[in-house]
């Protein structure tokens, strides 16, 4: 999932066979999500038009901040999708959207009053409900650098042109984006729990797509609160899904080892960073037969 881009610090070459300009992608979620997916989104929707059906389930255990699951959604890509994140952040922010309180967080981010002391008073109130708990993630996730929510991160100073903790905060935007979500819900799922339980339970499910995008190697510990995870149990687990999968990760010698090891194909796909340095993704799917060589320059 997760590398040092945010989905508002992206490509510009709006050729789909470079790297993909996210402004000609729908932004969907409410989250300024670090190692976001907006980009690899063109790529996403060849790889879950491969039959020429719409998919019956999409599974994405590791949702972060939903790109992949709310495009299936809006775009009639699948009939269902089960989102899963066990980050208790994040997780309530999609339980108060999708099976709570998503006109109360819409309504209390267009109407808040943006200022240092309000935002710590906000964070610093010890006595937080779920839907509380929902906004103050959004809250951070707006204000602070990079998006990050991890522990170490802290509040924009400056910001664009000297605006500081407003830089990023769009509060007709975010309300837009949470109310939309409500056409769709009614065929989405959201799971708190471990993406690694999920996949095992599912891994004989053969009508379902998986679309797995873990916490990256090189950057997780940075970004994600849950950086620490198995790859390798990952890797064993995917190679054992009967249904069809991608799989992402930071192209590093590791990772390729680990498709190798496990018999896994993979192709590699170019992304920039925030600091606009082009590098390479990899891909790792169950076939390829979707993919076009565009995708790979």
């Amino acid at each position: 999932m997760k590398n040092q881009m945010s989905i508002f610090d992206l490509g510009e070459n709006s050729n789909e066979s470079a790297v993909i300009n996210v402004a000609s992608v729908p932004q969907r979620s409410p989250f300024r999500y670090p190692g976001g997916k907006t980009w690899l989104i063109p790529t996403v929707r060849k790889w879950l038009k491969q039959e020429n059906k719409s998919v019956l389930e999409l599974i994405e255990p590791f949702a972060g901040g939903g790109i992949v699951s709310l495009t299936a959604a809006f775009e009639k890509l699948s009939d269902h999708i089960t989102m899963v994140e066990m980050d208790k952040e994040v997780a309530a922010v999609w339980e108060v959207i999708l099976n709570g309180k998503s006109k109360w967080l819409a309504d209390k981010i267009f109407s808040y009053d943006l200022t240092i002391e309000n935002v710590k008073s906000e964070l610093e109130n010890p006595n937080k409900q779920l839907h509380d708990i929902a906004f103050c993630t959004i809250l951070k996730n707006r204000v602070f650098h990079g998006g990050i929510l991890a522990k170490g991160s802290g509040m924009i100073k400056n910001g664009e042109n000297g605006k500081g903790i407003s830089s990023r905060w769009y509060p007709k935007t975010l309300h837009d984006r949470i109310v939309a979500i409500d056409y769709v819900k009614h065929k989405m799922s959201f799971i708190s729990g471990d993406a690694f339980e999920i996949i095992e339970q599912n891994v004989y499910n053969d009508k379902a797509y998986f679309f797995i995008d873990p916490p990256y190697t090189v950057a997780g510990k940075r970004l994600y609160t849950h950086f620490d995870i198995d790859h390798e149990r990952l890797f064993v687990l995917t190679a054992q899904l009967k249904g069809k999968f991608m799989l992402t990760y930071d192209d590093t010698p590791e990772i390729r080892q680990l498709a190798e090891k496990y018999g896994l194909d993979y192709r590699t796909i170019p992304m920039k960073t925030t600091h606009h340095l082009q590098k390479n993704e990899i891909i790792i799917s169950d076939n390829f037969s979707w993919w076009t060589e565009s995708n790979s320059r």
